[in-house]
Parts: C-alpha cells; structure tokens; sequence
C-alpha cells in the first residue's frame, strides 16, 4: 500500500519528525511505500485548498496519515477538510493531540480513525490489516466513529527501541532541513521522563498507558534508549550522507538520566565524530563526572528546564521540585567545564503574579546561562497545568483556537495591565535580565525598560514593531566596545549572550 505522511509544521520552527521517519521505516520494511508531505514555509510555501487537492490526487495515496500537534490542530482539521474532498481513502490521525483530545478529533468528522501513543506497532498492524480487507476496529491504540459514537482501544505495549529498524531519512528533504536549521541535526537516544510536571504531557501518557496495560510504571518500562551504537551508526550514516552539518542536538526528554549510558556514549562519539553537540538535562541528573565526559566529548551546550524562577510557581502550578541554588550550581557546574548552559522558561503561568516574573528575570539575570529560550505558557489539553488554568478561568478559547505557536502571545488573560507587562517581557525579555543584572550594561538597560514599561498599549504596539531591530543595533555597538549582554539571536525568542556570538 501507499501512505501518504502529512506533518503540518506552519508557522513553526523547521522540525525533523522522529515518530514519521520511524514509522516509514518498519511500513517500508514491511513491503509498503512511503511519501511525505511536510508543510513547512522554510521548505516549501504552504499549498492553497486546489494546490493540495491537486498534490493529493496526483500522489494518489491508499491511506493518509496526519501527524498533530495541539497547536496544529486548526490547521490540520481544514487540511483533512480539503483531503476529504481529494480522496476516498482512510484518513488518520495520529500525534501527542490524538492523546490530549482524540474524542474531538473524531467528533470533527474529517478523520476516519486515530492511532494513539507510540504508535510503530499499531499503525504497522492497521495497515497491514487495510491491505488484506479485514476489520481493523480490534487493533491496539485505534479509535474511530460508529454511528456518532466514539469508540478508543486500549493501547499496547511500548516498541522495543532497540528492535526498531534505521529511521528513514530519505522521505524528508533533510538536506533542505539541514539548511534551514543552520546545520544543527537532532537526534534521539531514548523515549520517556521520569518526571510528572503539570504542562508536559508525559504524565498522562503514563497514566493512559498504566491505565491500559494494568501495570507499574517500572512495569510499563517507559525510558527506553537506542543502544549506544545505534546511535553512532547513525551518526556516521548522517556525516557521510549529507553536508553542512554543524552540531547535533538530541532531543531526548533527559539525556542525562542515566549516568552510565551519558559515559558509554561520550566515549564512544569521540572515536567518530568531533562535531560539537547539545543535550537536554535535568537538574537532579547533572554533576561534574557528566559533566566532564560531556565536556571531553565535546559538548557545546547543555539544555535545563528552569520555566519559572519562582519556586512557588515551580511547586505549585508545574510540579518542578527544584531549589534556585541548585538550579545556579548547575549552570556553573556547566560553564566550569567549559560548556555553556541553555534554559527553558516561560511566562503567563497561572497564578502567576508580576512579582514571579520578576523572580525568572532575576534568576536568569543571578545565574547567566550562555542562553536562555523563552515562551508563552501554552495549557495543553489533558495536562494538569490545563486543568489549573481552567479552573483558574484564565484561558480565551477563541483565542487558543487560532494559535500555531506558543512563542508570539498567550491564550491566558491576566487582566489588561498584566497582560501588557506579559507582552513587553514576551518580545523583548533580554533587555529585562540584562537591566536586572550585574553585567556592565545594565544601568542602560535599565533605562530602556523603565521607558518601556511607562508604555499604554497603543504606544507599546507602535514600539515594538521596531525593537527587534533595535536591539540588533544596540548589541552590534557593544559587541564592539567588548561590553558583555544579553541579545536576540538565532530566533525572536532565544536570548544568548555576547561572549558565545559566533
């Protein structure tokens, strides 16, 4: 059979889609070809309705798959709406939004069937299942409609990661991703976090497929990693394959977590590459011995999720147990092995008070990470933190509905005051840090956000349109006069600092 992959990723950063190019790889390992259609305006600008009706009928697919996330939805229902009218063929949707809202995925009558969770098992038996005729309404982690009525399986057994054949790199124009991505290449050494913090969904997959499979968690077996080796195969795979790339960054909710795999791999990436690379840590799994393998295996960046520098804000509302000494104990423990250390955070938290604001400002500005990425808090259905905001009554549903990011604006409403001062801190957040640091910039930043902060909302508008620009010319002056700052660089939402500009 023929499936066609639809990832929509509009207005989104370029992504590589890990699940597809697994799911590829055992369809085509299985006798099936595979075509993706990755919508994505740095690769392609987007089809208009006759464009993609057009592409669809000319692929001539016997499934479609769609890959969602939350903030894709919109797009990714009119889409399916379009395909509708393309094509007679099964229809599926699959992605972490059939987990969050597969009810309402089916309910909206453009999708013939959900695939919920890990899903190279199912999707694999689903259609092995189309293509000998038979009912497929038995199988693992499918839902459907029956006459209005919405019908979910249990899910199955998480894939075995070692078992997995090579993800199929070739459905994806890599080279143009490559590009895009300024030669940064994810990578992915394992699957799951141990972790239960309220707006990430790893809790309720957890909890769906504790529920489904009537186990433990240690039973369920949720962190799960690719043998070491797997993952310098592909390595070797990708530098022999394509070009231009730079660093390789791995995805993996916590690559840190297990101390002895962290050595294994670093010992062994030495002997293939001396790339530069970026993983994601966790405070309670970072010391100096990971650390220096890290760092001898050339380590550039180590990613932290900080979110809030309010540690009530971390307690109670993201369930991140973390003191702010050990959060800068990190970060230093970072830079003394000469890497620098990149933190996560967000605002419009609810509850979230301008004092809390102040208190992330003020952390970042105390620890100076060598950058810090910044969002909008975003309450993904199915979450706890989705259920706190809710009964908070703080969410605009119309506006959640129309969001593709979570990096432009919040879907939370603090009131017109709050909301303002969310939106000044939102775009331009450097200058906040820098003028409530001890860097040798701070007393002009400072004034640049007194100036800012005496803005009404048309004033504030008007401004902003130009502060991007701005701040691309303040710091080329002090990049200059050797002044240390914090900057926008790289993306609108990513604030680095002066000494790691490259």
């Amino acid at each position: 059979m023929k499936i066609l992959f639809i990832f929509p990723n509009a207005n989104s950063q370029t992504g590589f889609h890990y699940g597809i190019s697994h799911l590829s790889a055992v369809l085509k390992k299985a006798g099936h070809s595979v075509v993706l259609w990755q919508l994505c305006e740095s690769i392609a600008p987007l089809p208009t309705k006759k464009e993609f009706i057009e592409r669809i009928q000319e692929i001539s697919p016997d499934i479609i798959g769609f890959s969602v996330v939350t903030n894709q939805w919109t797009y990714a229902k009119k889409l399916a709406a379009w395909a509708k009218e393309a094509t007679s063929v099964p229809i599926v949707c699959g992605g972490v939004h059939t987990m969050a809202a597969g009810e309402e995925v089916l309910q909206s009558g453009v999708f013939d069937y959900i695939i919920r969770g890990e899903a190279e098992i199912a999707f694999s038996e689903f259609v092995e299942a189309l293509a000998r005729g038979v009912d497929v309404t038995h199988i693992k982690n499918v839902g459907f409609a029956v006459d209005g009525s919405v019908r979910i399986n249990p899910l199955g057994p998480l894939p075995d990661l070692k078992g997995l054949p090579f993800k199929d790199y070739e459905i994806f124009d890599f080279q143009k991703i490559i590009d895009a991505k300024n030669g940064w290449v994810g990578l992915m050494g394992s699957r799951g976090c141990p972790y239960s913090c309220t707006y990430c969904f790893n809790h309720k997959m957890v909890e769906f497929y504790k529920k489904d499979l009537n186990c433990s968690f240690k039973e369920l077996n949720y962190i799960r990693h690719f043998d070491v080796q797997q993952i310098i195969d592909e390595i070797q795979y990708l530098l022999k394959r394509y070009k231009n790339i730079s660093m390789f960054i791995f995805d993996d909710d916590l690559f840190t977590f297990y101390k002895n795999y962290v050595i294994e791999f670093c010992n062994e990436y030495k002997k293939v590459s001396s790339l530069p690379f970026t993983v994601n840590a966790h405070i309670g799994a970072f010391d100096e011995e990971r650390a220096r393998h890290l760092s001898e295996a050339n380590c550039r960046i180590v990613k932290f999720g900080l979110e809030s520098g309010s540690e009530r804000i971390r307690r109670q509302i993201l369930g991140r147990h973390m003191k702010n000494e050990s959060i800068i104990e990190a970060i230093h423990t970072t830079a003394r092995f000469g890497m620098h250390a990149s933190v996560f955070l967000m605002v419009g938290l609810p509850d979230e008070t301008h004092d809390d604001v102040m208190a992330t400002i003020n952390l970042v500005a105390k620890a100076l990470p060598g950058r810090f990425r910044w969002t909008f808090f975003f309450p993904y259905p199915g979450t706890k933190a989705y259920e706190l905001s809710e009964k908070a009554m703080k969410i605009n549903h119309d506006k959640m509905a129309k969001m593709e990011n979570f990096t432009d604006a919040s879907c939370l409403d603090f009131g017109e005051e709050h909301n303002l001062f969310l939106a000044k801190v939102g775009k331009i957040m450097p200058w906040f840090v820098n003028a409530n640091s001890d860097l040798p910039v701070a007393d002009f930043y400072r004034e640049k956000v007194e100036t800012i902060l005496t803005l009404n909302a048309e004033a504030w508008n008007k401004r902003s349109l130009s502060i991007l620009d701005e701040d691309r010319e303040i710091s080329e002056r002090f990049v200059q006069q050797g002044l240390s700052h914090y900057a926008i660089k790289y993306n609108p939402f990513m604030g680095v600092i002066s000494d790691y500009f490259t």
